[in-house]
């Protein structure tokens, strides 16, 4: 079998970047979401990242015409019928994404192989909601989709080699560098990551510097691209929050625990970039 046609499930932030990838690598991508302000609102800014890059210079205007053409938008779960490969972008909910699989068996063929892009919830848990385990696996992306290089491939305890070596395969297609990471909590970057997010807010708590100050030490000390709370803003504290809780209920390590003003900050609706106030306003 080779991947040809791929079905994206989710238009949202990274449904779309998702999406924008595999057709422009040339696979033929139809990706749905659940109603047409959704879909049209995910075209859109897929369409903007498109021309932002030929404006940039990072892109021609014929990868952008080929992109399109190889890139169909639906509501309906019934056209991702044919496709090879089904990468599942929906909210980050394990009662959702199983809804979603039921729904899929019941028009997928056989050998369509199922993904799931979580950030943190366990591959081998969903893949046993599937009536094939065998052929499920993770696919990790990185926001913003489009421009980092990475994807985590994860294998559940039920995937083949078959498997996991096509949909390794189909990562590094996209012009990604695919790692393998272990089927555990925040699998290899945010198992890092999380930690170094929550302690950098405890920190804030206790007195250590102003959020300025914090950010630009770790900036201009350490090269690090963002600061922690640029990046927690970025990221949703909202995202943060619940990967630190899957982690912490997995390992019950205070290192995973999430600190009480991120919870207070989610319950006030601060959850960053996406909600106009996070550490800073936008």
């Amino acid at each position: 079998m080779t991947i040809q046609t791929v079905g994206v499930l989710g238009c949202g932030l990274m449904g779309s970047g998702i999406a924008q990838v595999s057709a422009a690598a040339g696979y033929q991508t139809i990706v749905r979401e659940v109603d047409d302000s959704l879909l049209e609102k995910g075209l859109g800014r897929l369409k903007k990242s498109l021309e932002d890059s030929v404006a940039k210079g990072r892109a021609t205007a014929e990868v952008r015409d080929k992109t399109l053409a190889n890139l169909s938008g639906t509501t309906k779960l019934e056209a991702l019928a044919d496709c090879d490969l089904i990468l599942e972008a929906i909210v980050e909910n394990l009662e959702a994404k199983q809804r979603t699989y039921a729904a899929l068996e019941a028009i997928a063929r056989n050998h369509t192989i199922f993904a799931s892009n979580t950030s943190s919830l366990c591959i081998t848990e969903l893949a046993a909601a599937t009536k094939r385990p065998d052929r499920f696996a993770g696919l990790h992306f990185f926001n913003p989709v489009p421009r980092m290089k990475l994807v985590e491939v994860i294998r559940a305890l039920t995937t083949t080699d078959e498997t996991y070596q096509m949909v390794f395969g189909f990562a590094a297609s996209l012009d990604k560098e695919p790692i393998t990471a272990p089927d555990r909590p925040g699998f290899i970057v945010n198992r890092l990551l999380v930690p170094y997010l929550l302690d950098a807010v405890r920190a804030y708590e206790n007195g250590l510097g102003t959020l300025e100050d914090i950010d630009k030490g770790m900036t201009l000390g350490c090269g690090y691209p963002m600061g922690p709370f640029t990046l927690l803003d970025f990221v949703g504290l909202d995202t943060t929050y619940f990967i630190a809780n899957i982690m912490f209920e997995e390992f019950r390590e205070p290192a995973y625990a999430p600190p009480p003003l991120l919870k207070r900050m989610v319950l006030a609706g601060r959850l960053g970039r996406k909600s106009g106030h996070g550490f800073y306003k936008y």
